[in-house]
């Protein structure tokens, strides 16, 4: 006993070091006594003794959360018994401890709610003995506000945690779970929520009882949990949070057809305090977004119209919207209307037009504000977007009024960006130029809400446009004007420049008329003049916000008017050879290439721009036709006579370590890969006896050679710039070494047979980046993962030879990283480790058959000495082999196919092992299934013959098929295949 008191001592004293103190050395000390004492074996009954006579909340944490962990071990889980008595004593200990710290009573509910779903489908006596989760809370519910919120929180963090899949368990048993868990209580929880709500509103709460305070909190979370499920599976992500929709089962119709649900929600926004009122609109947007199919036309109608009905009720009293989350959440709401319902069905809403009026005076005021909730803002220009692109599509005879208020919404958002500039200046505010991501996003929006309209829009930014651009032509020809002035004028062209480029965009959502193209010309015409002025001040100054909204400008020009797949328009090239003489495509070709060789003369140190300017060039050499009349233009001839002894220099030089340049080199090697990949699609076809194909990679080596070579020097680079400064450029060197392997335009013999080492120098220098690069670092990066396992896959098809004269460590790293491969979460980097493993497992044998031979030539060095190498250590191709073989067997495996091929390679090379691993897994299943696995393992080796032919692989795929359906029939309601892996890992 007095042994007992004090570990419980010790435990509290480490409890208290580790929560506490604020020396670091003691608190490292802490936490490792406390993860030995959670993997020690009497832990479990240590828990139980911290939570009857531990004094401290800590130590009360730390049993809960011990506990947590032990419930969720995969390995070796607790009793079916043990866990139905932690379950019970954690609902008493609730129920008789109301007091206990908060933190304490959440990661005693986060333990009820683990045991329940993690044994949702234990049975004790035909009972499934963890799915009375609303039996279990109703004595809370029946008892004190105190105890009715332990009931309320107990539901809600068991619908979040079954909601959540978790990295340690299988995917397809969380679905399970969760499938079973809608089907059996969600509907019932959602239920007994909303009738609390309702008693809830009925009564006068008082929210000044923080008691009755929390309740409702509580409420609100376990409704909007239920709402939030995951109904199918989907995983949704928020990132796409516009385009969501509410998978509501067809068994909850009668909810939501009965209007007093809806009701409800926007009773309560009205009647609790604002800070609440996000939660309540958060039900709203769910409410509103669930799917169509769960009415009829008729009902969809009625649900609509009282959608409708009360987002009118808080447009006519938006006081509560001053709160930035209201406001937000409120936008989302708005949002739903259009992405969930129809234009047509909208204006036969009985008060629609009232309704249009309200929310485009709401978008216009928000519009104004911009310094308010500018994340808020996406969702509003999101609905107007939406609703402007439906209209051609419209089929209903009611007036849809957009035609009077999307030109207020375009205004509003041009005229309040250019009065924002000043204010931004004069006050050091920081711009939204800066965040160009949401600045594009908002654009995108943009150019179909201008097309609606589009001679209102025209109209306004030609004035606008005009106004600025004469204002800033005059300043700039005062000796008196002012640097702010200057400034103030060239943010307005930023602006107008982005949203131009915008517009024009915009073309692709309608069907343009001529006098829209002839509205275009003039646009264009106005950002060309500009673009003249600016460029020949480049000399003395230059902003560089304004020459990314050029380039912005330049990139819709381009989708629009420029390439194989576009329309040529001559109202819009007339209007641009009436003003600046430019009669066709050709001439405008020369513009854009004009203006990159200004950039990359005058902005090489800004790597935005040269970023920019490059991706412009090399979208520009993408389309057949363009290429053809690009080609032909002077300017173009020079570049790509210069361009390569250029990037050399540029190499060379000491400027070069800067992480300005490392981010720049990237960018510019990208041109070339995108070169190297157009043999694949035609457009790079040289004559047989051509030697075009051996300069073109002779230059490809000389470049990821020198930049290879550069790149090594770097010293330790941060974590944070590690991509940036080293890894991009890496993996686009990967890339372009894998396209000039497999372009079909050199027959790489020929470097050998005439002593040329471009090849040679290629390949070392992958081999030198690839050893710099940290296995971990290849998986983590999904660009370079799929840059280095493509190129490898090349490598070991083709030049197999080279990879077999490799120096055993640098082949153990290369299959290491196979091995790796093999389990990403990337679909396409498994599937490659396949293939590569496969050729590498085809080598091995057909070497290993011919050494095995009576031969008149030997193996070649080379060959010899990989197979020394593989015979040296068995265990990776073993590790492979189990791994491929536990993926097909336990797993959700999404690439069967691809992982046949390399199996019967690495059974045939391992013929001994396959069959201690066999053996082991029939010996793991219960003695009732031995049998029965045995026979699936019979099966899949029936009629394989030991070669390696098409014929058999083919053979052995058809086989596996049939072995993982036997395994999966074999294994169900089995409780042992589950830990087989332990044997294989």
């Amino acid at each position: 006993m007095a042994d007992h008191v004090q570990s419980l001592a010790q435990l509290e004293n480490l409890c208290k070091q580790l929560y506490e103190t604020t020396d670091t050395t003691t608190r490292l000390q802490a936490e490792k006594a406390l993860v030995e004492f959670t993997n020690s074996p009497d832990c479990l009954s240590k828990c139980q003794l911290l939570l009857e006579r531990g004094s401290s909340s800590y130590s009360q944490l730390l049993a809960a959360t011990c506990l947590t962990k032990l419930v969720s071990r995969t390995n070796n889980p607790l009793p079916l018994e043990q866990r139905i008595d932690i379950r019970n004593y954690v609902l008493n200990y609730l129920a008789t401890r109301p007091k206990l710290a908060t933190f304490v009573t959440q990661a005693l509910i986060q333990l009820y709610a683990r045991i329940t779903k993690l044994g949702w489908f234990d049975c004790q006596k035909d009972d499934y003995v963890f799915r009375n989760a609303i039996t279990d809370v109703t004595r809370f519910l029946q008892d004190s506000v105190e105890y009715c919120i332990i009931g309320v929180t107990i539901l809600s963090q068991l619908t979040n945690e079954i909601n959540q899949a978790d990295t340690t368990h299988p995917l397809t048993k969380h679905r399970k779970i969760a499938s079973s868990f809608r089907d059996s209580s969600l509907f019932d929880i959602f239920t007994l929520s909303c009738n609390l709500l309702k008693q809830a509103s009925g009564k006068n709460l008082n929210l000044n009882d923080e008691s009755q305070h929390g309740l409702l909190m509580q409420l609100l979370k376990l409704t909007h949990n239920c709402l939030n499920f995951d109904f199918i599976g989907t995983s949704t992500d928020e990132s796409s949070d516009d385009l969501c929709t509410v998978q509501i089962p067809t068994s909850w119709r009668s909810a939501f057809l009965d209007s007093s649900t809806l009701q409800l929600f926007f009773d309560l926004y009205h009647s609790i305090p604002p800070s609440f009122s996000p939660l309540v609109l958060s039900c709203l947007v769910q409410i509103a977004s669930v799917r169509r199919s769960l009415f009829n036309n008729a009902e969809r109608a009625k649900f609509l119209s009282h959608l409708v009905d009360g987002v009118k009720r808080i447009l006519e009293n938006p006081q509560s919207l001053s709160d930035p989350n209201n406001y937000h959440e409120f936008c989302r709401l708005l949002a739903r209307l259009k992405s969930n319902y129809q234009l047509g069905e909208l204006v036969k809403v009985e008060n629609y037009p009232e309704v249009i009026r309200l929310i485009a005076n709401f978008t216009v005021t928000s519009l104004q504000h911009w310094e308010f909730a500018p994340n808020s803002v996406h969702y509003l220009l999101s609905l107007w977007q939406r609703l402007a692109a439906s209209v051609p599509y419209v089929k209903a005879t009611e007036p849809h009024m957009l035609e009077t208020y999307t030109p207020e919404v375009t205004k509003a958002y041009i005229t309040s960006r250019l009065e924002s500039v000043h204010i931004i200046l004069r006050d050091g505010l920081e711009d939204p130029l800066e965040d160009t991501g949401l600045v594009q996003q908002q654009l995108d929006q943009l150019s179909t809400i201008g097309r609606c309209e589009y001679e209102k829009t025209c109209a306004l930014l030609v004035q606008l446009f005009d106004q600025s651009a004469q204002s800033y032509q005059e300043l700039l020809q005062s000796a008196s004007a002012s640097p702010m002035d200057i400034a103030v004028q060239e943010g307005r062209l930023t602006w107008l420049v982005y949203i131009i480029g915008a517009v024009i965009g915009g073309r692709v959502s309608f069907a343009s008329t001529d006098e829209q193209d002839a509205m275009d010309g003039e646009l264009v015409c106005r950002v060309l003049q500009l673009m003249n002025l600016t460029d020949s001040r480049l000399a003395q100054a230059g902003n560089e916000k304004l020459e990314l909204a050029m380039l912005s400008f330049f990139e819709q020009f381009r989708k629009i008017y420029i390439g194989d797949q576009v329309q040529k328009s001559s109202k819009l090239y007339r209007r641009l050879s009436e003003v600046l003489g430019l009669n066709d495509e050709t001439m405008v070709l020369s513009v854009f290439i004009g203006k990159i060789i200004t950039n990359l003369k005058y902005w090489g140190r800004c790597e935005p721009i040269t970023s920019k300017t490059l991706q412009l060039l090399n979208d520009l050499s993408i389309g057949y036709s363009s290429v053809r009349k690009l080609v032909k233009l002077s300017a173009v001839q020079f570049m790509l006579n210069n361009h390569t002894e250029r990037m050399k220099i540029s190499m060379s030089s000491s400027c070069c370590h800067s992480q300005q340049h490392l981010r720049l080199w990237p960018r510019c090697l990208a041109p070339i890969v995108s070169t190297s990949r157009r043999q694949r699609s035609q457009r790079l076809q040289f004559d047989v006896s051509s030697p075009n194909g051996i300069l073109l990679f002779r230059e490809t080596s000389k470049m990821i050679t020198m930049y290879g070579n550069r790149i090594l020097t770097l010293g330790e680079v941060p974590k944070d710039q590690v991509y940036a400064l080293k890894l991009k450029g890496i993996s686009i060197c990967f890339s372009m070494l894998k396209a000039a392997l497999s372009g079909s335009y050199v027959n790489f013999g020929v470097f050998r047979l005439y002593g040329d080492d471009a090849l040679d120098n290629a390949l070392q220098t992958f081999i030198k980046l690839l050893l710099s690069i940290p296995h971990s670092d290849l998986l983590d990066y999904p660009k370079l993962s799929q840059s280095y396992y493509s190129l490898l896959e090349v490598l070991t098809q083709d030049h197999m030879n080279f990879i077999a004269s490799l120096e055993p460590h640098v082949i153990m790293y290369i299959l290491s990283s196979i091995s790796e491969g093999l389990t990403a979460l990337d679909t396409m980097v498994c599937t490659g480790c396949c293939s590569c493993l496969d050729h590498i497992v085809t080598y091995l044998f057909k070497q290993l058959s011919r050494s095995t031979k009576k031969r008149t030539t030997p193996l070649n060095q080379e060959s010899d000495r990989f197979l020394h190498i593989m015979q040296q250590h068995p265990e990776m191709i073993q590790q492979m082999l189990s791994t491929v073989l536990n993926i097909i067997i336990f797993e959700d495996c999404r690439n069967q196919w691809s992982m046949s091929r390399p199996l019967l390679g690495l059974i045939l090379l391992n013929e001994k092992y396959f069959s201690d691993l066999r053996n082991s897994i029939v010996n793991s299943q219960p003695p009732e299934k031995q049998q029965a696995m045995h026979l699936c393992f019979e099966n899949l080796m029936e009629g394989i013959e030991r070669n390696l032919l098409t014929k058999n692989r083919d053979r052995f795929t058809q086989n596996l098929s049939a072995f993982r359906r036997e395994v999966n029939d074999s294994m169900k309601n089995s409780t042992y295949g589950v830990n087989s892996n332990d044997m294989m890992s």
